[in-house]
């Protein structure tokens, strides 16, 4: 120093990043970025935030309205809720289990299964749903050679069981759970997508029944005994909305721009990064990092990236919940659990699935009160691989639907006088649709992208359906671009 004054300090510029969906791929990516350091800004079409982890207000209950819980097969989502602050709020739900409708009447939904897929084919309750002949088939699995199902590069849900285990498992037992997941039929559906490492299981294990039993002792745990069917999940206090509420805090906190109501409708690669335009607004980045459904991420990136014309996936289903909030106290008895799946060919019933929520969640029982009940049906299937026309009923329509199907599936009359409120929330395109040759697809999109500096892509439709599997992928994605240019 001279003269006794100190030289300025000049500071490098943060690099910068741009966030194309704020979802919940998108909010935890943007926190990756920042906690690496970055200026950060996440772009959200909608003024909403957490994508279809969204909430509605129904009877004065705050309620998910749409994904209500994750499975536990890993820990990544209990771990991203523990650094939010809401490691006491981690709830199991109601240990009732769940229930299978089937064309010739209810039964409870076997234990230890993956994708319905039982573990073991003489379980009392498995045996109860196929039949003595359907488990005698299914037993078989036991003596296949480990290469049936799994010598091919590509299979569906329905070729493997099927092969494996016979009709009676596919119909009764893993098209229900399927399409109640998934919204779609297994036939249509990449195994190595929808229920990563069950063929690798196979070939370790020697059957089916074992790879999933092997699955269903990880997620467990140390739990003793098998666990109720519906029990490999975990919710939060409050609902699986409030852990986007914590995100768009974390993110606040940490000076990340979060701009709703900005759709991106085209980017370019530029000398110096990215350059992003959004109705009036333009945004410059050194990153980019897209977060939106398969087909919109596609659309968007198709035009500087004319590698990826052809790997456009189908769009998902439409997806449409009803949700019930009833005062009925003949329902406090649970009669169906925490809910009931529906098989697809069981006669007049239009829903796919049923969740009794005050069954399932005791926080929620306890909010509502006695004798008031949440209750929320499921409709809407893809039966079509290259995409079929969704089926769409009005919201009236769809009222009487629910009342319908859920006094049968519960067998007790649910009527309009019961209702204290009611909505109706449609999710277009939320489920990724993991066709047959989904995985392949995925490779190649990744790939193309990994060519580009500065570019990374995320979201259920890489990942696999289910916050577990988009949680931990976007980390991971994350750390490899952070891995691969170590200046940030």
């Amino acid at each position: 120093m001279r003269g006794g004054h100190p030289r300025p300090r000049t500071h490098e510029p943060r690099e910068s990043a741009v966030v194309v969906g704020g979802g919940i791929s998108g909010l935890l990516a943007a926190r990756e970025l920042a906690v690496a350091g970055l200026s950060v800004t996440i772009l959200e079409a909608s003024q909403e935030w957490g994508g279809c982890v969204g909430s509605h207000v129904v009877a004065g209950l705050h309620l998910d309205s749409g994904a209500e819980s994750f499975a536990t097969r890993s820990t990544a989502v209990a771990d991203l809720a523990r650094e939010l602050g809401l490691a006491d709020n981690i709830v199991a739900p109601h240990p009732g289990g769940a229930w299978v409708q089937l064309p010739d009447g209810p039964q409870e939904l076997p234990k230890t299964g993956v994708l319905g897929i039982p573990a073991n084919p003489w379980d009392p309750e498995v045996r109860r749903s196929l039949g003595l002949m359907g488990a005698i088939r299914a037993s078989a699995d036991r003596w296949l050679p480990a290469s049936v199902g799994t010598s091919v590069d590509v299979t569906s849900v329905s070729s493997l069981v099927r092969s494996r285990m016979g009709k009676k498992v596919l119909e009764r037992l893993v098209a229900p759970v399927v399409g109640g997941v998934h919204s779609a039929d297994p036939g249509l559906l990449d195994v190595d997508m929808v229920a990563p490492g069950l063929r690798a299981g196979i070939r370790k294990h020697g059957s089916l029944a074992a790879a999933v039993a092997a699955q269903r002792s990880v997620s467990q745990g140390k739990a003793s005994g098998p666990a109720k069917a519906g029990s490999a999940v975990a919710g939060l206090k409050g609902g699986m909305n409030t852990l986007v509420a914590a995100l768009v805090g974390d993110l606040q906190r940490r000076g990340v721009e979060l701009q709703a109501g900005q759709r991106a409708e085209a980017v370019v690669k530029t000398s110096l990064g990215w350059h992003v335009t959004a109705g009036d607004s333009t945004y410059d980045a050194g990153r980019l990092v897209v977060a939106l459904d398969g087909p919109a991420a596609v659309g968007l990136l198709e035009p500087c990236l004319p590698e990826l014309s052809g790997l456009r996936p189908a769009p998902g289903p439409l997806v449409s919940l009803v949700t019930m909030v009833v005062d009925l106290p003949e329902l406090d008895r649970r009669p169906r659990g925490t809910g009931i799946l529906v098989a697809p060919q069981t006669p007049g019933i239009k829903a796919k699935a049923l969740t009794h929520a005050t069954a399932k969640w005791d926080w929620l029982a306890e909010e509502a009160g006695p004798g008031t009940h949440v209750l929320r049906l499921s409709y809407g299937r893809r039966e079509e691989a290259a995409g079929g026309a969704d089926v769409v009923l009005d919201e009236g329509s769809l009222l009487d639907a629910a009342l319908e199907d859920a006094s049968i599936l519960l067998t007790v009359r649910v009527s309009r006088s019961d209702i204290v409120d009611w909505d109706v929330v449609r999710w277009s395109g939320a489920l990724p649709f993991a066709a047959v040759g989904h995985k392949q697809r995925v490779a190649q999109v990744r790939k193309v992208c990994a060519e580009v500096d500065g570019l990374t892509v995320v979201g259920g439709w890489l990942a696999g359906n289910g916050l577990a599997a988009v949680v931990a992928d976007t980390r991971a994605q994350l750390a490899a671009a952070f891995a691969h240019k170590p200046s940030l």
